[in-house]
């Protein structure tokens, strides 16, 4: 794309920029207020029969999700024109999704000036691999890697070990800045966890919160992984990367059903977002349909968004996702075309 088109894209993403306050204050409330009720509600319906529990701690995950937008959005510093606004509210959602505020906003802004970047992967992102990395990798880091990337690791297991133990811990390197903030949201979220306990029982606690927590992380890392892992993604070495390819072929638009678009704050809106952070999660639509050129990215749905389960490895050659098993053949293909022929004699 040319500096002259990619100006131009930028200035017209640039209207949608603007934070909208009222906009902002309403969605802490109708994203709050609900997953408060819907606690309380899970918490008087125990008493029936959790049968009926279920189904409010599934739509409470669902707002737990939404809250993670709102956080997400402060670390951008998209949501308020405030920039302690910003870092307040930042840090009390991410005491309420288990993400300290600090350590999360600058991972992520590394993530965002290195997406869909071969030579600056390992910071805010999912592990990859190239074909080429793989073939040529030991054999326990080909083994550690396929169990990463199994759904049942990754989807099962993920959300437990990334939100209530890798998130426990600073990154090597943080500023004090981000050491103190990972501080203050342990202790705020051990003092919430101690005094929600006291007030209703551990095991009813766990009973209603533990759900919440796993079924919210458990989408939450789908949403992040579907909307980069497609097979038509984005990926070049830094000398031929791109940040507006990143962000429009690099991520996808997932194409959600109204409910669920709105449960997730429009994050569906990938490639708009990535294009430009600034967007506040409620312009991103407008955005979307605003801009022509935005509406090429690739547009993933429900049922299509499945088949980024089996993508495994990115193929450098055919610029393509592809699965362990599609990648056998062809490895077998390129040994079995190198070896050299025996001549039958005459």
């Amino acid at each position: 794309m040319h500096q002259s088109n990619i100006a131009q894209l930028k200035k017209k993403i640039a209207p949608f920029e603007r934070t909208d306050t009222k906009a902002s204050i309403r969605q802490i409330f109708n994203t709050l207020v609900p997953y408060v009720l819907l606690w309380y509600a899970a918490y008087h319906s125990l008493s029936v029969s959790y049968w009926l529990t279920l189904p409010i701690l599934i739509v409470a995950s669902g707002f737990m999700i939404r809250t993670f937008i709102l956080f997400h959005d402060c670390c951008h510093q998209s949501f308020f024109n405030n920039r302690l606004a910003n870092d307040i509210l930042g840090t009390i959602t991410g005491v309420l999704t288990h993400v300290p505020y600090e350590q999360w906003k600058n991972a992520h802004a590394i993530h965002h000036a290195t997406s869909s970047n071969l030579d600056k992967r390992g910071v805010g992102d999912i592990w990859i691999m190239t074909v080429n990395e793989y073939e040529s990798a030991p054999f326990w880091l080909q083994i550690a890697y396929r169990i990463y990337r199994h759904p049942i690791v990754m989807f099962g297991l993920g959300p437990i070990y990334v939100f209530l133990f890798q998130y426990r811990f600073n990154r090597k390197g943080a500023k004090n800045r981000e050491r103190l903030n990972t501080y203050l949201t342990n202790v705020l979220l051990i003092a919430y966890y101690l005094v929600m306990c006291w007030a209703v029982g551990w095991e009813t606690f766990l009973l209603i919160q533990g759900p919440i927590f796993y079924l919210s992380g458990l989408f939450g890392i789908w949403l992040f992984y579907v909307q980069h892992q497609f097979e038509d993604s984005y990926f070049e070495n830094e000398e031929e990367w791109s940040y507006v390819k990143a962000a429009v072929e690099g991520s996808s638009y997932y194409q959600l059903p109204k409910p669920l678009q709105w449960i997730t704050g429009n994050i569906g809106f990938h490639h708009v977002h990535h294009l430009s952070p600034k967007v506040p999660n409620y312009n991103l639509e407008k955005a979307h349909h605003s801009t022509p050129p935005l509406q090429q990215a690739t547009t993933i749905t429900l049922k299509s968004s499945l088949k980024s389960l089996q993508f495994r490895l990115w193929d450098e050659q055919n610029k393509t996702f592809v699965s362990f098993r599609d990648w056998k053949p062809r490895a077998s293909q390129v040994a079995l075309a190198e070896k050299p022929q025996t001549r039958k004699s005459s």
